[in-house]
């Protein structure tokens, strides 16, 4: 299915096999492509780029679909990266997953300031959620690690 190019979000990079690919969905997804491209609220004079996860009912493209700006794009496989690395290094250590007393994970700096990484003590099913999202990333990690695995490996192309 090809990525509408006549709506706000202009495509310039696309993927548009996405829904073959989508995790625990695929090729059962309603998430059928992922694109780069000029974001949708760009103003006049300022351009900026962003991610779109493209969403298909069956018959229209749908509101559900999402625009990121790089940087969040980024930012979110920070807090994967992070929050995975917790889970299969640390969490076990603990009873409940997590120390209550000290519920942050990490303080990752970023532009001058930093990204506190905690686990949401304000969730009153924190215990059983954390729980089931502890289990399910171990059921992903073969998902997960070979995306980890990529990701590293373009990383180290790109330098970093």
């Amino acid at each position: 299915m090809k990525i509408p190019t006549t709506l706000k979000h202009k495509p310039v990079i696309v993927a548009e096999n996405y829904d073959s690919i989508d995790g625990r969905g695929a090729y059962h997804s309603d998430a059928k492509g992922l694109s780069l491209g000029l974001a949708q609220w760009n103003d006049r004079g300022k351009v900026d780029i962003s991610a779109k996860v493209w969403r298909h009912t069956g018959e229209k493209w749908s509101r559900q679909s999402e625009e990121l700006p790089m940087h969040r794009v980024l930012d979110l496989a920070i807090l994967l990266c992070r929050t995975n690395l917790y889970f299969r290094d640390e969490a076990y250590r603990h009873p409940r997953y997590y120390d209550p007393e000290h519920p942050r994970i990490d303080r990752v700096g970023l532009q001058g300031d930093a990204m506190d990484i905690e686990v949401c003590t304000e969730n009153p099913m924190l215990e059983e959620d954390i729980r089931l999202f502890y289990n399910v990333l171990g059921e992903d990690g073969e998902l997960l690690g070979e995306r980890f695995s990529v990701l590293a490996r373009l990383l180290r192309e790109m330098g970093y």
